[in-house]
């Protein structure tokens, strides 16, 4: 396994990929999977730029809270700037397995595509049943990159392509088993729900085109891959979108949980 680097590079163009039609969706899933309400304190573990801390500072009101926790501090930058003037918002650096916050003391958590990167989700996903007070709902989502169904006229490198893009995570497959995880980690009432990302449009907005550039980043020099195959990669599927033959799919899941007593 070989791990996105979050640097600057990383954090602008994550930023430019929170700001996508399909990523806007999925924070619109997210908080109706949360049902944060004004007045709760809110933890957001692994918050990147800041876009739901942000979004959950206004839907709690100035008589709630909301605190993002990122290991990155370019991110964390990001976020500062945009949740600057918010009172009731707070940013903190620290790490998803050892959470920087008391016990039992918020309301609300989410996790948005983090728990696939820790070598130990089962410690996080303690750490997250510790913050939490008895009843608090969590909401955790990941994708599964196996349902990942991506369309190329040479299919032998994109297999390859994908195969190495499954490094950057420590499990590519994380949601099979996180059901049973939560359970072990204490948590009651775990509920589940699926949602397609498909697109056979090429366009700025669609998950599989916005991913594009980071893919094509952290392929280059890894393996048998230059940096002439990356940009070959990528540039079939500009291709194939001005052709009217793109094709990306996968699924992503969104989970469920409170803490129990």
């Amino acid at each position: 396994m070989s791990q996105l680097v979050f640097d600057d590079d990383l954090a602008t163009q994550l930023e430019v990929l929170y700001r996508t039609g399909d990523v806007l969706r999925r924070r619109r899933l997210v908080a109706e999977a949360l049902q944060a309400a004004p007045r709760e304190r809110v933890l957001d573990v692994g918050c990147g730029p800041g876009f739901y801390v942000a979004e959950l500072g206004s839907q709690v009101g100035a008589t709630g809270s909301v605190v993002g926790v990122d290991a990155s501090p370019q991110t964390l930058a990001l976020a500062r700037r945009r949740t600057q003037g918010q009172d009731n918002l707070g940013l903190v650096q620290g790490d998803a397995t050892a959470l920087p916050v008391a016990e039992a003391s918020f309301d609300r958590a989410l996790s948005v595509q983090v728990l696939e990167y820790l070598p130990d989700p089962a410690a996080a996903l303690g750490e997250l049943h510790r913050v939490l007070r008895p009843g608090g709902r969590l909401v955790v989502w990941d994708v599964d990159w196996s349902t990942l169904s991506w369309h190329s006229a040479d299919p032998d490198r994109m297999r390859r392509v994908l195969a190495i893009w499954d490094g950057h995570l420590a499990d590519p497959y994380l949601p099979r088993t996180l059901a049973a995880r939560l359970g072990s980690a204490g948590f009651g009432d775990i509920g589940v729900a699926g949602y397609s990302f498909a697109s056979t449009q090429f366009t700025p907005d669609s998950y599989g085109v916005a991913i594009l550039p980071l893919i094509q980043r952290y392929l280059a020099g890894r393996d048998d891959i230059t940096e002439e195959t990356a940009g070959q990669w990528a540039a079939e599927q500009h291709q194939l979108g001005e052709q009217g033959e793109f094709f990306f799919a996968c699924i992503q899941f969104c989970f469920t949980a409170t803490r129990s007593g």
